[in-house]
């Protein structure tokens, strides 16, 4: 029979010690990559905001006090669509008019409209919020020496009007509201596509599918590889499926849509919704494998059929966790780009998406298309519109996990 001694007390003190150092030196690795992972987000989104804010140097190329008796601010909406009419060409008014009446718009429309084509804004340089703040004095130092003619103000790029506003050549003028309603058509279109066909695909993977068996192994396999393919392959694939081959169903021709291509919106919204498709189904699997078997075999046993235990049992068991798989799919297909390019999204549009066949943008083609542009105020209307995009994200992430505790409650 074996004998077991303690050990010597210098020797367990030293075992003892070199458990706790080990378990001193992991905390600390832990907690050095939690602090590295917050530096970094918070490097991220002060470089964001440090250019969504700051001093703008910027000179009128006419002198707005030599086109109206009175001050600009002052004119009412007839005052203003007057000026419009007597100082612009005709064709430009006649194309203004055609794509909203004047009479239509409100005066803070008009208004825009008066500084944007008959004042005309020259900005002439931007400074970063950091500048700003802790540089005042050296700006206007600068400024004064450089472009004497120029106004300086103080300016938050990201405004209810840069929200309200359509795409403009003019950055001092553009705003994000095509591009927003661009992204919910998208993630929109995108959801309504990609959670039933996820959610069906993993019902039948795991409560009717034989997994020991090849074909279903493979596609399993299949499944789990295509959650790592680069989003630009499916670009590919919506290129050549959705605009090409389905492009009577995606132009709306075989509806009656006749202005019209298959680069829509529609194509789009299919291609992420294929983009996230594995993503999806693979959490509902998890999400259907947690819940516990006592309440199928519960079910079977009072004489439920599998698909009543699935309708009745096993999905509202696993719907906070699918929801909570549509979140992280809703969130990636907010911010893709490349898929966007290869099926045809516009860089610039001025009319809002009306239908799924109609010519759509996207915050992040917005934002690349801005960041790529050599004018400094295309970089601080990028930031702005980056903000736009992170605000979108929290907000529909925020829907998704209300709607995902109400059912954890009731369930």
């Amino acid at each position: 029979m074996a004998k077991y001694t303690y050990p010597a007390q210098q020797d367990l003190q030293r075992f003892v010690e070199a458990r706790y150092r080990k378990a001193w030196i992991w905390q600390t690795l832990f907690l050095a990559s939690l602090l590295i992972a917050i530096l970094s987000l918070s490097a991220l989104l002060l470089n964001v905001v440090d250019g969504a804010f700051g001093y703008i140097a910027y000179e009128f190329k006419k002198d707005p006090y030599t086109i109206s008796e009175k001050p600009l601010d002052e004119l009412n909406q007839e005052e203003l669509v007057a000026l419009l009419q007597t100082t612009l060409s005709r064709g430009a008014y006649n194309k203004l008019n055609t794509e909203k009446p004047l009479e239509q718009r409100s005066q803070a429309e008009l208004y825009n409209l008066v500084i944007e084509r008959i004042i005309q804004i020259k900005t002439r340089e931007t400074y970063s919020l950091y500048h700003s703040l802790f540089e005042k004095n050296k700006i206007e130092a600068e400024v004064k020496e450089n472009f004497p003619e120029a106004r300086l103000e103080f300016r938050s790029w990201l405004t209810p009007a840069f929200l309200t506003t359509p795409m403009s050549s003019r950055a001092e003028f553009a705003g994000v509201r095509t591009a927003v309603l661009g992204s919910i058509w998208l993630v929109g279109i995108a959801i309504a596509f990609a959670l039933p066909v996820g959610v069906g695909a993993a019902v039948y993977l795991q409560e009717y599918s034989n997994r020991k068996h090849l074909i279903n192994r493979v596609i399993q396999t299949n499944i789990n590889n295509l959650a790592g393919v680069p989003s630009i392959v499916y670009g590919m694939l919506g290129l050549a499926i959705f605009v090409r081959a389905m492009e009577a169903f995606t132009s709306g021709a075989m509806f009656g849509v006749t202005d019209s291509n298959g680069r829509t919106i529609l194509s789009a919204g299919l291609t992420m919704g294929i983009l996230v498709l594995p993503l999806v189904i693979i959490n509902a699997q998890e999400a259907i494998k947690a819940v516990p078997d006592s309440i199928r075999q519960a079910a079977f046993g009072v004489g439920a059929t599998r698909w009543q235990t699935v309708w009745s049992h096993v999905l509202p068991n696993a719907l906070p966790g699918i929801l909570t798989g549509s979140i992280l799919a809703m969130s990636r297909a907010i911010g893709e780009t490349a898929p966007l390019i290869i099926v045809g999204a516009s860089t610039y549009i001025t009319l809002d998406p009306q239908s799924p066949f109609t010519k759509f943008t996207a915050l992040p083609i917005q934002i690349y298309q801005w960041t790529s542009r050599a004018q400094s105020e295309f970089h601080n209307i990028a930031a702005a519109a980056i903000l736009v995009l992170l605000i979108l994200l929290l907000t529909l992430n925020a829907t998704a996990i209300l709607l995902r505790n109400r059912f954890q409650r009731r369930y």
